[in-house]
């Protein structure tokens, strides 16, 4: 297939492929078609290491605990005999770009070539991360890997500072990072990631929460813990000590055997990409209230998808969640507990409207903020600007 006249040649540069849409919990695949779509014809070269590419096959052999830690690790360690081997692919190649995803250590050692604009986008990055509440709550596997630290650090500063472009899908992120790498703004900018489903298109507005009805919530994720199951089914519980009939759906994971509780259902892992489980997906996420997800992590596309369907989300405000207060949910501080949610949904029911209007806007939010189409024309514009 042959590329289209004036449209950009694009390299794509990430470890794991983006033809999985399993990879980096799906924001890898939408963010290659995204590319396509807009902003140009997109090439994925291959993430191999070269000459010492016999290193990353032992260490996939290993348990993936291990594999997902060291593997990057060691890309660091040997980038400068595994960056020829990429360097070649975009000599041969002639892009005018170079995308890279989430894999900055693809990007350790590479000198890019003369006129060609390098370009990166993550919604973390190893040292933001583990400095922040998030990465506190976790903490590291294992304690020898601090040792590696200083090391990760100035590869991170090196890479980001030679970059033309660095985009952020949120400015907890960008903030982070501008400070810690001593990064340039007009370089350094906060595009939104989109929702990992098809537009649903209009969206009909649930019935109104009251207490004469069932007050749905859903939980989508694969770590209950993570994911803030536990505080879910506290708040839960004390709006059932206050009359109201609140129920949850649990999608992805299947709650610890403690939670006996007959008012949660648990789905397990849906696979959008059946027709049949997709749908599923859609009934739950339709006929629900609230996504309660008080969770603890850098993003998080559930709340995208939440919003797709006018969906009010309710969580912690930590990371780079994408709710904003008041417009598709609420994010509480850090530190909330059951009762302040609760307050927060009853507030709900003593106004209908309110919680009306809430739907409408977070349907908005999703139409004008969090999808790839929107991300895509994003950063076909600041190509363009570059190239005024």
């Amino acid at each position: 297939m042959n590329p289209l006249p004036d449209r950009r040649k694009i390299a794509y540069l990430c470890d794991l492929s983006p033809q999985d849409p399993l990879t980096y919990s799906g924001g890898n695949a939408r963010i290659f078609s995204a590319l396509q779509s807009h902003v140009g014809d997109v090439s994925v070269l291959d993430p191999g290491w070269g000459r010492v590419d016999m290193v990353r096959r032992l260490i996939r052999a290993l348990p993936e605990p291990v594999t997902i830690r060291a593997l990057w690790r060691a890309q660091l360690a040997l980038s400068r005999l595994i960056a020829p081997a990429i360097q070649k692919q975009l000599t041969e190649g002639r892009y005018e770009v170079l995308f890279c995803a989430y894999a900055f250590h693809a990007l350790a050692g590479l000198k890019v070539p003369p006129g060609m604009v390098s370009i990166y986008s993550s919604d973390a990055t190893p040292t933001t991360y583990k400095r922040s509440d998030i990465g506190a709550s976790f903490g590291s596997y294992l304690t020898l890997s601090r040792l590696f630290d200083p090391m990760i650090l100035g590869a991170e500063r090196r890479v980001f500072r030679g970059t033309d472009l660095l985009l952020w899908p949120t400015e907890w992120l960008k903030s982070g990072a501008d400070g810690l790498y001593e990064l340039e703004a007009e370089r350094s900018v906060v595009v939104p990631w989109g929702a990992n489903v098809a537009d649903p298109g209009k969206v009909d507005l649930a019935p109104s929460p009251s207490r004469g009805a069932p007050l749905r919530f859903v939980l989508v994720g694969r770590d209950w813990y993570a994911k803030g199951g536990p505080l879910v089914v506290e708040t839960l519980k004390l709006l059932r000590a206050r009359g109201v009939d609140a129920v949850l759906d649990v999608i992805g994971v299947i709650p610890p055997e403690d939670v006996t509780e007959d008012f949660v259902t648990a789905h397990g892992l849906l696979n959008k990409a059946q027709p049949e489980e997709m749908a599923q997906f859609e009934r739950i996420l339709r006929r629900a209230h609230f996504l309660f997800q008080p969770s603890f992590e850098s993003y998080g596309f559930a709340f995208c998808e939440a919003s797709a369907y006018g969906l009010p989300s309710l969580c912690l405000r930590i990371g780079g969640v994408p709710v904003r207060e008041g417009v598709n949910g609420h994010a509480l501080p850090l530190g909330a507990g059951p009762e302040d949610f609760a307050d927060r949904v009853e507030a709900y029911l003593a106004a209908p409207a309110a919680y009306d209007a809430l739907r409408r806007t977070s349907r908005r939010e999703y139409e004008e903020r969090l999808n790839w189409d929107a991300w895509g024309r994003s950063v076909d514009r600041l190509l363009s600007k570059r190239n005024r």
